[in-house]
């Protein structure tokens, strides 16, 4: 009996079997199934495969190199420097090239610093070697004082320049004064800019050149045309009919993010620069090409904010023939650029292929689950009304 039953079950495992089929004599239900299955096709067909290009298998891990170089000059003339003839080696920061650079568009001087006592004074104060013209200034609570307890020796002023040496300077009528303080004297001006010195900035240029590598593909290019012509980088820009001559005005880029150049010059912002490779591998490799995005990263809208702009500062160092040690003090404002390269590369690949045209044939198969029992319920609805 129990080798009956095991050769029984031996034997059903080489049985063939089919599934029984109902046909539903219900138009309704029968157009709904279509337009789901239609659904499914198009759904597999056209988003699938023609707009995510489902047949492909792709490379996100772009490797990157960004070298640029900028171009310009201008002309100034100010009661701090005199005539002065601005080139990239003055006003572009780092001087290397690389993906983020500085160019300086504005200046405040403060020039034959060194390091003495003098008074901590406010935002448009001057003096002379030892008395200031206005002392107490409200732009540096911490150096008001009306005596020289309000001045503890060896503290930082907070905000300041410069370390207070116990003595409270005060004018001859007056009740409140300012810290004295040991720093880089005369300490630096702190009034803004009215107009940008380097208002001809607009019209410098910069080359960015950009060379990229996807990896599992082993694909690479560059963002310039392969030309032998020597001229052709010194009379181009880019433009539509120039795609591959990344020559930028700096006037146009901050154009390009809907900003006026003049005004972002005056304290400065940051722009961000954007080159995004999409490159379909199954065409030529001309047809992979970059395209350029430009936005402005800081808040354009705070520009009466106390924060608003970019700016840093910087110093010059040299000796008198006595040896003393002086400085020169830049506070330096301009547009800091930020290159930013992204990218994504397909090529076909039979395995995705195979997954994705397997999802659409298990959608069509749940389908075909759920309108089976739908049709037994519409035949034996039928049966009980006699139709059957």
């Amino acid at each position: 009996m129990g080798q009956v039953s095991w050769k029984g079950l031996f034997l059903s495992l080489f049985d063939y079997k089919t599934e029984k089929y109902v046909i539903a004599k219900n138009k309704k239900v029968g157009i709904l199934y279509r337009v789901v299955q239609l659904s499914i096709l198009a759904y597999l067909v056209g988003w699938v495969f023609v707009v995510k290009k489902g047949y492909q298998d792709t490379d996100t891990s772009l490797q990157s190199s960004v070298i640029t170089k900028l171009k310009g000059v201008a002309f100034t003339n100010t009661s701090e420097l005199g005539e002065r003839l601005w080139d990239v080696a003055d006003y572009v920061i780092p001087p290397q090239g690389e993906n983020v650079f500085f160019v300086m568009t504005n200046l405040i001087v403060t020039p034959n610093q060194r390091q003495t006592t003098c008074p901590e004074v406010g935002r448009t104060e001057s003096f002379g070697s030892q008395t200031p013209t206005k002392l107490g200034s409200v732009n540096i609570p911490d150096a008001l004082c009306h005596q020289d307890e309000d001045c503890p020796e060896g503290q930082a002023v907070v905000a300041g320049n410069g370390v207070k040496t116990g003595r409270c300077l005060k004018d001859r009528d007056s009740i409140r004064g300012s810290c004295e303080v040991l720093a880089w004297c005369p300490v630096e001006k702190r009034s803004k800019p009215k107009k940008p010195l380097l208002a001809s900035a607009e019209n410098f240029t910069v080359f960015i050149k950009n060379s990229i590598r996807f990896p599992k593909f082993k694909f690479s290019k560059m963002n310039v045309l392969a030309t032998n012509n020597e001229s052709y980088l010194k009379t181009c820009h880019y433009s539509m009919e120039h795609p591959y001559c990344p020559i930028f005005l700096l006037g146009n880029i901050v154009r390009w993010t809907g900003n006026n150049f003049q005004e972002m010059a005056l304290e400065g912002g940051v722009i961000g620069i954007q080159i995004e490779w999409n490159c379909d591998l199954d065409q030529a490799p001309s047809e992979c090409n970059p395209h350029y995005s430009f936005s402005r990263l800081d808040n354009k809208f705070a520009e009466k904010s106390v924060s608003s702009g970019y700016n840093f500062r910087f110093a010059k160092y040299y000796r008198d023939a006595k040896g003393i040690e002086y400085r020169t003090l830049f506070k330096a404002y301009g547009i800091r650029f930020d290159v930013m390269v992204n990218g994504k590369a397909g090529k076909f690949n039979i395995i995705p292929t195979i997954i994705n045209i397997g999802s659409g044939l298990a959608l069509m198969g749940a389908q075909d689950f759920c309108y089976s029992g739908c049709s037994v319920r519409c035949v034996s609805v039928s049966c009980l009304e006699g139709i059957c």
